[in-house]
């Protein structure tokens, strides 16, 4: 008999030494931490054999992360109430693992209890607990040493691997981050905040400019309003520039994504909500410490326009199908053509959400009521694209730049600069004022009146860039600076 528990005593020693192995294998895996704590729990029950385990991890706000249950047929607790359980505040206190009897964890009664703590270097991730040991034969009904021992090691190695996959969480998320801020710096951003692109001649910029110099280091968000092409995501560039914030300038168009998917990416998502979907930071999270640009804040749907509200008010995000507020320090630069008064009015618009997004104004004047810029941008604009090209920049007579000067430019600042990219383009030689007459779609017949209003203005000008482009919506919408369903929604 003492022989034949001596040899039951050693399977179990070994079967503890190969769990031991599988799960340090299986832990160190990149994975996610709620299948991380599925595999533990299941791992230490295979050898434990407890009636009823379950193992929580926590966040560092306290929230619940990872929860798994074994043995729980009714009410399974939830991992906030697995936490709220006096166990974890004894398990906090003690800080090693622990063994209680008759007593209550979670709603279920238990006559033997073994809890160790998911920590590493002092820092307290979570708990495992086994209740009372299933009857096996002869076998002995109580946890042993042996368990106990068994336990803590696991319970210590899981600690180490599951920081370890936090930190790789956090990388991943500083990686996204630093990809979103090396998009805000592609297209020359250097050059634009340097000063080479941002062209203020004209008294109307040179008064934009001031307001953005002085409202630059403060956290007030600011509402950008202009024409399409007036540059207002130059203008959120600057902003961020100016602002010494740390964190990343992180851009959104908001009339770019239909309402399910702009949800998703401005607050995050969990892991889980659908089939395949991964956890994922939302833009929110990745500007933390920087800024954020909505772009065509006024195409936002009202029922996005109430989750930002909150968010601009609690300063904190809950991802989507997630539960956990995560607190976000964010400095918010939103940009329209709308007329957001009067969306307000028709009821497509949030008054209180107008407020809170305009604490500070800036209007944009077009391009129209700033002529004396367009000798400066066309020398920008010819200089940078012959650079860019790796050509001679060409001369522009001076009937050429008349005509450019009498022009009312619809499409602004983004229309001139690809007028000027099209004269290199065609150019034999001098970019005489025949080429640019051709590339405006004018001609030295006077000719009937067309309607001067806006919305001919901006048609006539798609028509024009989509006659260069041989009929393709794409190109054009790329040449014209938009979205191609924006260009859709226009009626081409």
């Amino acid at each position: 008999m003492a022989r034949h528990d001596a040899l039951l005593a050693e399977k179990r020693r070994i079967l503890q030494l190969e769990t031991l192995y599988d799960l340090a294998i299986a832990l160190h895996a990149q994975r996610p931490e709620q299948e991380l704590v599925d595999e533990l729990l299941q791992r230490v029950c295979a050898v434990l054999d407890p009636a009823a385990a379950v193992a929580v991890t926590r966040d560092a706000y306290g929230g619940a992360r990872g929860v798994a249950t074994v043995g729980w047929v009714d009410d399974v607790p939830t991992g906030d109430a697995l936490l709220a359980a006096p166990i974890w505040r004894e398990l906090l206190t003690e800080g090693h693992i622990l063994a209680r009897s008759q007593g209550v964890l979670a709603g279920r009664a238990y006559d033997q209890l073994v809890v160790a703590p998911l920590a590493y270097r002092g820092v307290f991730l979570g708990y495992v607990a086994v209740l009372d040991k299933e009857v096996r034969g002869d076998s002995d009904p109580s946890f042993t040493a042996d368990d106990r021992r068994f336990l803590d090691s696991v319970t210590a190695l899981a600690g180490a691997a599951l920081d370890a996959a936090r930190q790789v969480e956090r990388l991943e998320t500083q990686r996204e981050r630093l990809e979103e801020e090396n998009k805000a710096l592609k297209g020359r951003f250097a050059e634009e905040v340097g000063g080479r692109r941002i062209v203020a001649h004209a008294p109307g910029m040179r008064r934009v400019l001031d307001v953005v110099e002085r409202v630059a280091p403060r956290g007030v968000n600011v509402l950008v309003r202009g024409e399409s092409g007036t540059g207002k995501e130059l203008v959120a560039k600057l902003l961020h520039h100016l602002s010494g914030r740390e964190g990343a300038l992180i851009a959104v168009n908001c009339a770019a994504l239909p309402e399910s998917l702009l949800e998703s990416e401005l607050f995050g998502i969990e892991g889980g909500v659908a089939t395949g979907v991964q956890a994922r930071p939302g833009k929110f999270e990745l500007a933390n410490g920087g800024t954020l640009f909505l772009d065509e804040i006024g195409d936002m749907e009202t029922s996005l326009q109430v989750r930002l509200l909150r968010v601009l008010q609690e300063r904190e995000v809950t991802r989507v199908g997630g539960r956990r507020p995560i607190p976000v320090d964010v400095r918010l630069v939103a940009a329209t053509h709308q007329d957001l008064e009067s969306r307000i009015r028709e009821g497509r618009f949030r008054e209180d959400l107008y407020y809170r997004l305009k604490g500070v104004e800036v209007d944009l004047p077009p391009l129209r009521e700033r002529k004396q810029d367009i000798p400066h941008f066309v020398r920008a604009f010819l200089e940078e694209f012959c650079r860019r090209e790796g050509i001679p920049v060409p001369a522009l007579r001076s009937e050429a730049l008349a005509l450019l000067l009498n022009h009312d430019f619809p499409g602004n600042v983004r229309e001139l600069q690809n007028l000027i990219e099209g004269a290199v383009s065609l150019a034999d030689g001098d970019i005489d004022a025949d080429l640019v007459r051709s590339l405006m779609g004018t001609s030295s017949q006077p000719s009937s009146p067309e309607p001067l209003d806006l919305e001919s203005l901006e048609k006539r000008h798609i028509s024009r860039v989509l006659k260069l482009t041989g009929g393709n919506k794409t190109e054009a919408a790329r040449i014209l600076g938009l979205d191609r369903k924006t260009l859709q929604r226009k009626g081409f």
